[in-house]
């Protein structure tokens, strides 16, 4: 029986949810909306089927603890195998009649496979509303960007000649974070590296800080359970409040010394102050320090190419 192209998922954000800021984390917040995706695309194509990026990933206002939230997944393209899918995120207290705004939108992809990981062909989805139409362009027009940002992003080298901050968080994939696949579910890898993020951007702003945007979550295969994973986030580029982080993650085997990458991702935070809004950062600028390297420099340029490949797929 066919799907329907779209699934609500609601409950109550709990305290077990909170972020290290005010409200739900940023990491639990993409790990709903890997949820709600997958069923999307598992509803829709009757196979199971894996994250392949998720995307513009704009975080207007916290949750709070204790509110509904409701997540709504809406199919808007579809390729021979692939899913585009928009997620938006939407709260609001409980008590108030069941009334709740959007907090987080985002593009996810997923692609669907058979027991092999082959990937295999999908229905085709058309839209049958004007609002349907606009979505299903809006999805079109990022492809072309999308695709030039992950140019971008993987002639880029990260090595360990690099002097910009760093945080690297090291650990063994366990049993609780299986997906129905068998593998590292891709919403946990996602709160990984927004740990590991945080862990940096907080770091370097010497106090709190909160994510505000994720240009896009790259999975290039899958992570396994009891493999070693070291998250590896690192700075490239301060604005006055905010700081472009990048995170790769990679895997291996804890009997071998190979880590192979599974994922990368940008992603931006801002410094927060006592009040809770954004406050000015000490700048990173490769360029006015003395033991920054070409490395470091040629990274700082990549972000600031990255904001305005994102503006223009705005304008």
């Amino acid at each position: 029986m066919q799907g329907t192209g779209a699934v609500t998922l609601r409950f109550l954000a709990a305290p077990m949810d909170a972020g290290h800021a005010d409200g739900v984390g940023g990491g639990k917040v993409l790990e709903w909306i890997d949820k709600a995706a997958y069923a999307c695309a598992a509803n829709w194509s009757g196979t199971y089927c894996v994250t392949a990026y998720v995307g513009d990933v704009r975080f207007s206002r916290p949750i709070p603890v204790g509110d509904i939230v409701e997540t709504d997944a809406q199919l808007v393209h579809t390729g021979r195998s692939s899913m585009h899918i928009v997620v938006t995120v939407s709260s609001g207290d409980p008590k108030q009649q069941h009334t709740v705004t959007p907090a987080t939108r985002c593009l996810v992809v997923f692609v669907a496979v058979d027991g092999s990981g082959s990937t295999v062909e999908v229905p085709r989805w058309e839209p049958r509303t004007p609002e349907q139409r606009e979505l299903q362009q809006a999805a079109l027009l990022r492809v072309g960007v999308r695709s030039e940002i992950e140019r971008a992003m993987a002639t880029q080298k990260y090595t360990d000649a690099g002097t910009a901050p760093r945080s690297v968080l090291r650990f063994l994939a366990a049993p609780t974070d299986v997906n129905w696949g068998g593998k590292v579910h891709g919403g946990t890898v996602m709160r990984w590296i927004d740990d590991a993020a945080y862990v940096c951007a907080s770091g370097w702003a010497q106090g709190p800080s909160a994510v505000v945007y994720v240009g896009g979550f790259r999975f290039y295969r899958p992570l396994l359970i009891g493999h070693v994973v070291e998250v590896d986030a690192r700075l490239l580029h301060t604005g006055r409040s905010s700081m472009h982080i990048s995170v790769h993650v990679r895997s291996g085997d804890p009997k071998e010394e190979e880590r192979r990458v599974t994922t990368h991702s940008l992603l931006i935070y801002v410094a927060l102050g006592a009040d809770g809004r954004s406050t000015p950062v000490r700048p990173w600028v490769p360029a006015d320090i003395d033991n920054a390297n070409d490395e470091d420099r040629a990274l700082d340029l990549h972000a600031r190419h990255l904001v305005e490949l994102r503006s223009a797929a705005l304008s």
